[in-house]
């Protein structure tokens, strides 16, 4: 991890076309500008891993799950 230390108005540049820009220190809160092409996705990380996730929930089934769904294809109950 890259370390830096900025002031107020101060940016860093990742790559050619994203900027970071410190705009703002207010007790223990940060707040910074990102300026990123539209095509740059750029997301909050606890969002980011609450997505990502969900998504892995999603994906995971148990034979149970499949055993489920044969019986009520099949028109009964459990």
């Amino acid at each position: 991890m890259l370390v830096l230390t900025r002031k107020p108005g101060q940016g860093i540049m990742i790559g050619d076309d994203v900027c970071i820009t410190l705009v703002e220190v207010k007790g223990d809160t940060v707040r910074i500008g990102i300026d990123a092409p539209r095509s740059t996705k750029v997301y909050r990380q606890e969002l980011y891993e609450a997505v990502r996730q969900e998504n892995r929930d999603a994906v995971s089934w148990e034979m149970s799950d499949l055993e489920a769904l044969g019986l009520h294809a099949a028109g009964e109950k459990k």
